[in-house]
């Protein structure tokens, strides 16, 4: 039996310590900061339906030290995964964990791509792996309902990408994935797949968005708003009734008659004992009213110029948007969907309770309107256009806080417009209920970070090699390469004999396993090669389930001491006679 350590008390570690006993059969032992505390309880009740008795051993340490690692029995186990929100901490507890075995695989959960590659240039056997990347690609393709393309990019720099059908060149079709209406993944007949996998050749999007051009007098739109725009026209209407009374009472044109309304309302006026008392009349209306306008021009204008200024250095939305998709929640998660959002060029607007959040500054990095709000609070919503959103994706780390928020947004959308109906993605952990919001509350577009995040863990505790993951409503399916082992079951079969329905889809498969002094050649619609067989120097690619990986995996495991393999000679080819 397979023996793994995880270290974190999260829901991501919750997720892959149920994936390690459930899918993998594996003995767990978790150390946790707190018996009570977090996900502990929730880690301690996870157990194989057909087995009460493989629930995790959990080991209470406020800190990571040898002693903790050696209670935890880890030079017996076969990885150990680090899996806290804080890459420093997983770093650290890595380092420490390989003075205790210097050999053992290490898979480490970090945000910090750029910090991960050096950590992997430093470990040997270690992987490092983005959860918040994994999940991003299925949120913005729920937010977009447009099969939004994944791209992936295999070891030997070839790209393949999983898109609609509809959108896909047939010629570039690799293999159907899934018929997402019937959510059946890897059907027997691929025709019906309308989500493919296709070869890319240089290109990441089938379709390339346009971002919504910044109007060049933004600001000037902003410093001049409703509220100063009705007290300028006030401030025109009455003089121009200025103008009309002082042609009218003094019998001037219409230039001199405007000439001294003006003076008088705005510079004050002389006494004329000689005038009419309609004149003096007209003058002293005007004085008054000009010495009550003049401090509410000032006062408006200061309070306006002030607003606009602070609402540009918060990076808040400085004019009126639409058809943007609204983010909330800066987190992980949160921070990856609008790097991902803006890239593909959509607009989008950022909500955060807290200034300190990851995304805040990632957001005013791209120049991303930044609003700092309670989003249960409608005037937070209101701020962001919400009403006027093609989405509202909500991925705070609190289920009832992301349904209050879609359930208010909806409601405001809904205000200002009753025929719409506001597309909402949420963020929601437990399975159970994300289908009662489904039946409830019609919000069908839910999705869970850990629970898509979770199998690539696990598959690389185990030594696989997933180089990414696809998303199918709230699951994934696994894109990895296995290499083929000397003396393993698939040594000597048919590439033909690999795929299952429903469970693995052979991809291609590679040639030419590094050291081995081989020549590199992928073959393409490996099942159409009818009389070529596997080896040791092979490696498949592959996209396969969860279960599916799993009895892969054992079918691809090498033999200590293998017999020398002697591969089956290509069928002769017929070649013509010479004459005579």
């Amino acid at each position: 039996m397979r023996k793994f350590v995880v270290w974190g008390d999260n829901a991501l570690a919750r997720r892959l310590v149920g994936e390690l006993i459930n899918t993998y059969s594996a003995q767990v032992t978790v150390i946790v900061p707190d018996l009570a505390a977090g996900q502990a309880r929730e880690i301690a009740d996870i157990r194989a339906d057909d087995d009460p008795l493989s629930r995790p051993v959990l080991i209470a340490a406020h800190k990571v030290t040898r002693a903790v690692f050696e209670t935890a029995d880890l030079t017996d186990a076969d990885a150990i995964a680090f899996v806290d929100t804080d890459d420093v901490a997983n770093v650290d507890a890595a380092l420490i964990a390989r003075e205790v075995d210097p050999t053992i695989r290490v898979v480490l959960r970090m945000f910090n791509t750029r910090l991960g590659a050096g950590v992997v240039e430093r470990l040997s056997n270690c992987a490092v792996l983005s959860a918040s990347e994994i999940a991003a690609p299925a949120f913005v393709a729920a937010a977009l309902g447009d099969s939004n393309p994944t791209t992936i990019r295999l070891s030997d720099g070839q790209q393949l990408m999983a898109v609609d059908r509809a959108l896909a060149n047939p010629g570039d079709i690799r293999c159907g994935l899934a018929i997402t209406a019937l959510g059946e993944s890897l059907p027997a007949d691929e025709g019906l797949a309308d989500l493919v996998l296709t070869s890319v050749y240089g290109r990441r999007d089938l379709e390339p968005r346009r971002r919504r051009r910044r109007h060049p007098m933004r600001l000037s739109r902003l410093l001049i708003g409703g509220g100063l725009r009705r007290i300028l026209a006030s401030i025109v209407a009455v003089l121009a009734l200025g103008t009309v009374a002082v042609a009218t009472v003094r019998h001037v044109g219409v230039w001199k008659a405007m000439y001294l309304a003006v003076l008088t309302a705005l510079g004050g006026a002389n006494p004329q004992d000689d005038a009419s008392v309609p004149s003096q009349a007209v003058d002293l209306v005007l004085v008054v009213v000009g010495v009550a306008v003049i401090p509410a021009i000032t006062a408006a204008v200061v309070g306006i110029v002030i607003k606009a200024r602070l609402a540009i250095a918060a990076g808040g939305l400085t004019e009126p948007v639409a058809d943007h998709v609204v983010v909330v929640g800066l987190g992980n998660v949160g921070t990856r969907v609008l790097q991902e959002l803006h890239d593909l060029g959509i607009d989008v607007v950022a909500v955060d309770r807290d200034e300190r959040a990851r995304g805040v500054q990632v957001g005013r990095d791209l120049g991303l309107p930044v609003i700092i709000g309670d989003v249960t609070n409608p005037d937070t919503l209101t701020s962001a256009s919400v009403a006027t959103a093609r989405c509202l994706v909500v991925v705070t780390t609190a289920d009832v806080t992301n349904l209050e928020a879609a359930l208010l947004g909806r409601d405001l959308c809904r205000r200002a417009d009753p025929e719409a109906k506001l597309r909402v993605v949420l963020r929601l952990f437990e399975e159970e209920f994300a289908q009662r919001i489904k039946t409830a509350f019609d919000i069908d577009l839910s999705r869970s970070m850990s629970y898509l995040a979770a199998p690539a863990f696990a598959a690389s505790m185990v030594g696989s090699e997933v180089i990414d993951t696809i998303p199918v409503g709230r699951r994934v399916l696994l894109v990895a390469e296995v290499p083929v082992g000397a003396g393993s079951q698939l040594e000597g079969h048919y590439f033909r004999g690999v795929s299952e329905p429903g469970l693995v889809r052979l991809v291609a498969v590679q040639t030419g396993r590094a050291g081995l002094g081989v020549g590199v050649q992928t073959f393409w619609a490996p099942e159409q090669n009818t009389w070529r067989t596997l080896d040791r120097t092979h490696t498949m690619v592959v996209v396969a389930t969860r279960a599916g990986l799993v009895a892969l995996l054992e079918r691809a495991a090498g033999v200590e001491n293998p017999p020398p393999f002697h591969p089956p000679s290509a069928p002769p080819l017929l070649t013509p006679q010479p004459r005579g």
